[in-house]
């Protein structure tokens, strides 16, 4: 890419967990919310939902700054198939973690990089298999109360008290239950042509 370092990076997301993340790689960056509706589609399956989602916030950031580079992502927690997005609610929070009790969730989270001035476009889904435990529902208040993760897919806060609700994780990124699949996205974003080491 053309004259990388002056590009400017920006982070298309107003999720507090992906900007803690990107801060871990020391670069420079601005955050700006894509304003994308991320509702599903008719039949949409999760990983489809995700790469969709994050492709649409990284290029609706990018429409109003061409020049810079721009970072997208999206989490779908997929229980057999079946989208579990961010609660929103205690009651709906309650609800996805009795679906999830003691079964196998794969939480997709897809990341996209995108500079439209250098034609730029690549994007990556990271899956991490998570097996929950099998959960009461006293265990689940508990959880709920202490951590309010209701702006997290599936309700599932591992970071925090949410790691005692599993089992095993199994995946190759970390950082990807998280929110943002580092490792992807720091050779997506050397690609784009910013040098991370430099």
């Amino acid at each position: 890419m053309q004259n990388s370092a002056k590009r400017n990076l920006i982070l298309g997301s107003t999720s507090r967990y992906r900007r803690e993340l990107l801060e871990r790689l020391r670069i420079a960056f601005t955050v700006e919310s894509p304003h994308v509706d991320e509702t599903p589609l008719p039949g949409e399956l999760p990983q489809q939902l995700a790469q969709r989602l994050a492709l649409a916030k990284a290029q609706a950031v990018a429409q109003r700054h061409p020049a810079s580079v721009v970072i997208g992502s999206d989490q779908v927690a997929d229980l057999e198939g079946e989208c579990l997005g961010k609660p929103g609610t205690h009651e709906r929070a309650v609800l996805q973690l009795r679906k999830m009790s003691g079964k196998v969730v794969v939480f997709q989270t897809a990341v996209a990089v995108v500079c439209l001035e250098s034609g730029f476009v690549e994007q990556s889904l990271a899956a991490v298999r998570v097996q929950f435990r099998t959960l009461s529902d006293g265990e689940i208040e508990n959880y709920l109360r202490a951590e309010q993760p209701y702006d997290c897919a599936g309700s599932a806060k591992s970071e925090g008290l949410g790691i005692a609700l599993l089992e095993r994780i199994d995946n190759d990124d970390p950082t990807a239950l998280v929110g943002l699949p580092l490792i992807r996205t720091a050779t997506m974003l050397r690609a784009a042509g910013l040098d991370l080491l430099a």
